[in-house]
C-alpha cells in the first residue's frame, strides 16, 4: 500500500491517542470523544499487525547460542534462521533466496539441526535437505521430490534420523498417497566432495509401512530408536502407537516392537539417561506424563492439566527431562499454560510462578535453564531463559515491542456460559474469552452497544489463548467487542471436551458460538442486531455454517474456510484425507450436503467478505470460489480477496494489512460507521442499505 494513502491521518490519530490516553481518567483531562462504535481513531494500524506478525517458532539450543526460525513478513513472508550467541548478539543466518520451513503434512514443523559444525535445515521452495557450513553458500544435500521434518542427530554416524514424506511420483503406495518414513540422511563432513552422486541419495529408509510417522528419537545409547505412528483414517490426537526397536551392526532397526498405544492417543516419546522412555498418555482424560521401563507403565504426576497438545506439526516439545531426575513440563488448563518442574521419582509437581499465560516448545540450555517462548496478557511474546529452582527469568528478545499505551490494552476475562445439551440431554458449559472496547479517547453513544466480533479460532482442535495479540487490539482500540470461542473440539480442556466435535463439526462448534452471543447479550454486553463472525480455515468452516443455519450473526469475515465438505474430502492432502470420517462421519453424500454451507443459502443472507491465498492445498481455493459465486448468484452483499502466492494463512506484509483494513470496512458498510482509517476502496457487490441498530435495552 501506497504510503501517501496514510500519512495524512496516522501521526493526527497517534498523537490524539497518546494525548488521551496519556491523561484520560486524570483530574481535569478532557473528556473522551463521543463516537460511534468501530469509527474510534486507534493507535493501532494495520501496518502495525504485519510487523507484530515477525514471530519466533522452532527454538534450538546449540551450545551456548540459540537459533530459531524468525518470520519475515516484509521479505515476502519467507522464514530465516536467526542465532543469538552467549553475549546477547544477533545474526541473520539464513541468506537471501532460501526460506527455512517444512512441508510435510502441508503444516510442517521442526525444519533446522546443528550437525557438527554445519547448520542442516529445510529449504522451502524445493524441500530438499541444505547444508550450510560457516559462510559458504547453502548447498542441498538431498533430491528434490522429498519432504522432511521433526528429524533427530545421530551423531555417532554424523547423520540425521529425519521423517521423509515422499513425493516421487514412482514409489506412491497403491492407493496413490506418498509414503511418509523415516530415513538415515548422511551430512557430509567438511571437505567432503559435492557432486552428482552425493544427491543421489534421499536417505536409507529405516521404518516404513504406516500411514504417519512421527517422534524418532534415539536412546542415549544411540542403540535403540523409538516412534509414533498412526494410520487412516486416525488423526494423532485420537490413536496412535509407540514402536521401539534395536539397531543392528548397520544401524537399521531390528525386531521392531509396539510397545504403547493403538486405542488412544500418545505423543511426545523421550529417552532419559537411565534408559526409560516417556510419554504423554490420556488414559485417565487428560494427556500426562507416563513412564515405561521396558516392564511396566506408571503414571508420573497425575493431574487434571494437558500435557503436550494436537500434532498439527510435527516436533512439537512440551517438557524436558533434566537428566537428574527431574522434567521441567508445560501443562494446560482452561486455556491457561504454566511451567513447573516434576520430581519423577516422587511425583510431586512444583509450579513456577511467571506473569504469562502461554509457552512454546519446551527447551534446556546449558546451564539448565528452560528455553521457551512465553506470552503475557499485556505484552507481546518473548524468548526467556527461566531458572527452574525459583522461577527467576531473563528475557532474551522479541522481535516486536509493545507500543501500545497499557491505557489501551484489553485484557480478556476467561469466561464459561451454558450451551447446547448433549446427546443424552445432559446440561453443558463452553468456554470463552471476551475483550471489550477500550480506548481512553473516545466512548460510544448514549444506550450504544459495541459491535461483536465472535472469533473462531482454527484446527479445529485449537484452543484460543487470553495473551496480548495485536491483532485483537486492533478491534478493541476502534471500538469493537470480542469474544473469543474456545467451542466444543477445543484442547486444554481434557479429552471429553475434545471428542465433543466428534461427528458433530458444524453442529456443537455453531451451537457453542450462538450461545457465546446469548450470554453477552443477556449481560447486557452486546447488541444482538449488530454482531459479525470471522474465523480461518476450520474457523472459517464455522463462520460459514453459522451464517447458512442460524440467523444470530449479521455478518461474516471467510478467511479461507471450508464450503462443501465433500469436495474438501475429494482434493484433501494425505494428512486430512479422511479427517471428514471422525469431524462429520463416514463418507456419506447425504450428511456431508447437509453439513455443507454451500447447499444451504436459502438461510444465507446476511453480508460476507471471503480472502483466501491462491496457492492454498489445505483449503484449496476453489472452496471460497464455490461460495462467493453463490452468493453473487443470490444477489447477498459480499466482497472477495485471492491474494496471489499466499498459502493457508498469509505471510506477506502487504496481505496482511489489505486483508485486515478491508474486513474493517466490510464492518463499515454492514453495520453503519466510517472507519477513522484511510483504506483503499474496493468493490462491495450487492451492497444493500445500512442495518437498523437495536433500540437500547431498557
Amino acid at each position: 500500500m501506497p504510503p501517501s494513502r496514510r500519512t495524512p491521518l496516522r501521526p493526527l490519530a497517534l498523537a490524539l491517542c497518546a494525548a488521551l490516553g496519556s491523561t484520560a481518567g486524570a483530574s481535569g483531562s478532557p473528556a473522551p470523544t463521543i463516537a460511534p462504535h468501530g469509527s474510534w481513531v486507534s493507535p493501532v494500524a494495520a501496518a502495525d499487525l504485519a510487523r507484530a506478525a515477525v514471530a519466533m517458532s522452532d527454538v534450538r539450543v546449540e551450545g551456548d547460542a540459540l537459533v530459531w526460525r524468525e518470520s519475515r513478513p516484509a521479505e515476502a513472508g519467507r522464514q530465516v534462521l536467526v542465532r543469538r550467541d552467549a553475549q546477547g548478539r544477533l545474526s541473520t543466518l539464513t541468506p537471501e533466496g532460501f526460506s527455512v520451513r517444512s512441508r510435510v503434512h502441508e503444516y510442517g514443523g521442526s525444519s533446522h539441526w546443528r550437525v557438527g559444525d554445519a547448520t542442516v535445515f529445510v529449504q522451502f521452495a524445493d524441500q530438499r535437505l541444505h547444508l550450510q557450513r560457516g559462510d559458504d553458500a547453502p548447498r542441498p544435500i538431498t533430491p528434490a521430490g522429498f519432504r522432511y521434518a521433526d528429524c533427530t542427530v545421530e551423531t555417532a554416524r554424523h547423520a540425521l534420523i529425519c521423517v521423509r514424506e515422499d513425493h516421487t511420483p514412482s514409489t506412491r503406495r497403491a492407493n496413490g498417497e506418498e509414503r511418509n518414513e523415516i530415513v538415515r540422511v548422511t551430512v557430509p563432513v567438511a571437505g567432503a566432495a559435492h557432486d552428482a552422486e552425493a544427491l543421489a541419495s534421499a536417505g536409507s529408509v529405516l521404518v516404513t509401512g504406516h500411514d504417519f510417522v512421527a517422534y524418532p528419537r534415539l536412546d542415549p545409547s544411540g542403540r535403540r530408536l523409538a516412534w509414533m505412528s498412526w494410520e487412516h483414517p486416525q488423526m494423532p490426537w485420537e490413536h496412535t502407537r509407540i514402536h521401539i526397536a534395536p539397531l543392528g551392526e548397520d544401524g537399521r532397526p531390528t525386531d521392531p516392537q509396539v510397545v504403547l498405544g493403538g486405542d488412544r492417543a500418545l505423543l511426545e516419546p523421550q529417552w532419559d539417561r537411565d534408559g526409560s522412555l516417556y510419554f504423554i498418555d490420556e488414559r485417565s482424560g487428560w494427556w500426562n506424563l507416563y513412564a515405561w521401563d521396558g516392564r511396566s507403565v506408571r503414571a508420573v504426576a497425575p493431574m487434571q492439566r494437558e500435557f503436550g497438545g494436537p500434532l498439527w506439526q510435527l516436533g512439537m516439545q512440551t517438557y524436558a527431562l533434566t537428566g537428574n531426575g527431574h522434567a521441567v513440563v508445560r501443562t494446560s488448563h482452561k486455556a491457561v499454560d504454566t511451567l513447573g518442574v516434576i520430581d519423577l521419582a516422587r511425583g510431586s509437581y512444583r509450579r513456577l510462578d511467571l506473569p504469562f499465560v502461554a509457552f512454546g516448545d519446551v527447551r534446556l540450555d546449558a546451564r539448565g535453564r528452560i528455553i521457551t517462548l512465553a506470552t503475557p496478557v499485556d505484552d507481546e511474546t518473548a524468548l526467556i531463559a527461566v531458572d527452574p529452582a525459583d522461577g527467576r527469568f531473563e528475557v532474551l528478545h522479541r522481535t516486536a515491542q509493545r507500543t501500545l499505551d497499557r491505557a489501551f490494552v484489553s485484557i480478556g476475562e476467561r469466561i464459561e456460559f451454558p450451551t447446547a445439551p448433549g446427546p443424552d440431554g445432559e446440561a453443558r458449559t463452553a468456554h470463552a474469552t471476551f475483550y471489550p472496547p477500550l480506548n481512553p479517547g473516545f466512548r460510544g453513544p448514549e444506550g450504544e452497544k459495541p459491535i461483536l466480533i465472535v472469533l473462531i479460532h482454527g484446527g479445529p482442535t485449537s484452543v484460543s489463548k487470553p495473551t496480548f495479540a495485536l491483532s485483537r487490539q486492533f478491534w478493541t482500540t476502534r471500538g469493537f467487542a470480542l469474544i473469543d470461542v474456545n467451542y466444543g473440539g477445543s484442547t486444554t480442556f481434557g479429552r471429553d471436551y475434545r471428542r465433543r466435535l466428534n461427528g458433530q463439526w458444524g453442529v456443537v462448534d455453531v451451537q457453542d458460538a450462538v450461545a457465546a452471543v446469548d450470554h453477552l447479550v443477556a449481560l447486557g454486553k452486546a447488541d444482538p442486531a449488530r454482531v459479525a463472525i470471522r474465523g480461518g480455515s476450520a474457523g472459517g468452516f464455522t463462520t460459514l455454517a453459522a451464517l447458512a443455519f442460524t440467523d444470530r450473526f449479521k455478518a461474516g469475515a471467510n478467511y479461507f474456510g471450508v464450503s462443501d465438505i465433500q469436495a474438501l474430502a475429494a482434493t484433501s492432502h494425505k494428512f486430512e484425507r479422511l479427517y471428514d470420517v471422525s469431524l462429520v462421519g463416514p463418507p456419506d453424500e447425504a450428511l456431508y450436503r447437509a453439513r455443507s454451507p454451500l447447499f444451504h443459502l436459502e438461510g444465507f443472507t446476511e453480508p460476507l467478505i471471503t480472502f483466501q491465498g491462491d496457492e492454498d492445498r489445505i483449503v484449496p481455493p476453489e472452496q471460497s470460489r464455490a461460495i462467493v459465486a453463490a452468493l453473487e448468484a443470490q444477489g447477498v452483499m459480499h466482497a472477495y480477496f485471492e491474494f496471489a502466492g499466499e498459502q493457508h494463512g498469509f505471510r506477506k506484509a502487504e496481505n496482511i494489512i489489505r486483508a485486515q483494513e478491508a474486513e474493517l470496512a466490510f464492518y463499515g458498510a454492514v453495520f453503519g460507521f466510517a472507519p477513522a482509517d484511510a483504506i483503499p476502496p474496493f468493490e462491495i457487490r450487492h451492497r444493500r442499505p445500512v442495518q437498523s441498530q437495536a433500540q437500547p435495552r431498557p
